[in-house]
């Protein structure tokens, strides 16, 4: 009788450890569709995975009725079209960050460029044939807009809102909140290949991430890498225009970039600018500005923008299908590869 007892007590001792080992952190991954791109989120958790895709896809669907263009139905959409004036944190958020942007880069970011993004055919409608951009730049310029007691006022009715330069890293720095208030503090989100992340990876260093090789018909993300980055706790995105553009009848290159102050698509020198700042939205808008800048506006600028912690990773057109790669020096440490390559100081 004693020798059962004590076999039992083995027995409920031994499931008690094996309970504890399933909740014992492990670093997990979730993987699907967010805003229309692939999503990845590793993260050292007790978490189950099903439950970080669940809280992924609320976020997803919060952002989209809150901010596409391509829903008629969110909210972005309807303050478009004048149907509300009423916002949101979200796009009060978005706003405010944009605003900033577009003083910083003196007028070569602005969020109001949405009538020229779908007049050249980047706003999921066909493109125009003859773009009458004198038209168009009447009603752009994020300084026709004002918030007033969370109510958008419009000194032209006609001014409308793309946030497609900054909002895929909004959604990016949501989907980090709401990890870390699940209680994870080492994780790494991947939304497009926007990215920010926390802590340590699995193997206990810095986060990994690859640089895309920016050449036309470069269209399979991860398949030509140019450049490895660690990273810890900092967010990082990635503007080029090696994949929206068309040729048009003329055969001239017309990229998604517009430059707000033409109001034509931006194609400069500059194929690629990577930036890591504290937040991925941050990363985002400033991408999208230099690359409307060229090479040596956004190096000028890169120096200037240190001091807010923010560093660039610039591939820069040569001679030929030759490339020239500009780095902040503080990022050095951080590359794997920097001979032949010029720090911005």
């Amino acid at each position: 009788m004693k020798k059962n007892i004590f076999i039992a007590c083995v027995a409920v001792a031994v499931m008690a450890v094996v309970g504890c080992d399933k909740t014992r952190p492990e670093y997990v991954k979730s993987s699907g569709e967010m805003l229309g791109t692939f999503m990845q989120v590793t993260a050292l958790t007790d978490k189950s995975p099903n439950l970080i895709y669940e809280r992924m896809m609320e976020l997803d669907a919060e952002a989209k009725a809150s901010m596409s263009i391509f829903d008629e139905g969110s909210l972005l959409s309807r303050v478009n079209s004048n149907e509300t004036d009423s916002l949101d944190h979200h796009i009060i958020h978005c706003l405010e960050l944009s605003r900033k942007v577009t003083a910083q880069s003196g007028g070569y970011y602005d969020v109001t460029v949405a009538p020229l993004v779908e007049a050249y055919g980047f706003a999921g409608k066909d493109r125009t044939k003859v773009v009458n951009v004198d038209s168009l730049m009447e009603f752009v310029g994020v300084e026709k807009l004002s918030v007033v007691n969370g109510r958008l006022v419009k000194s032209d009715p006609r001014v409308r809102i793309d946030f497609n330069s900054i909002a895929k890293g909004y959604v990016v720095d949501m989907a980090a909140e709401e990890l870390e208030s699940m209680g994870i503090e080492e994780y790494l989100v991947d939304i497009g290949g926007e990215v920010r992340c926390r802590g340590r990876n699995p193997k206990g260093g810095a986060w990994r991430v690859g640089i895309e090789t920016p050449y036309d018909g470069n269209d399979t993300p991860g398949a030509s890498i140019q450049q490895v980055i660690s990273l810890t706790d900092c967010a990082m995105a990635t503007s080029g225009n090696y994949r929206r553009f068309y040729l048009d009848e003329q055969g001239n290159k017309v990229a998604h970039t517009i430059d707000p102050r033409t109001g034509k698509s931006a194609v400069t020198d500059l194929l690629s600018a990577t930036v890591i700042a504290p937040t991925c939205a941050e990363a985002d808008a400033y991408g999208t500005m230099f690359m409307a800048m060229g090479a040596e506006r956004a190096i000028e600028l890169a120096r200037e923008l240190a001091e807010d912690g923010v560093m660039v990773y610039f591939i820069v057109a040569g001679e030929g299908d030759n490339f020239k790669v500009y780095y902040s020096a503080a990022l050095a440490p951080m590359l794997k590869e920097t001979t032949g390559y010029i720090a911005i100081k």
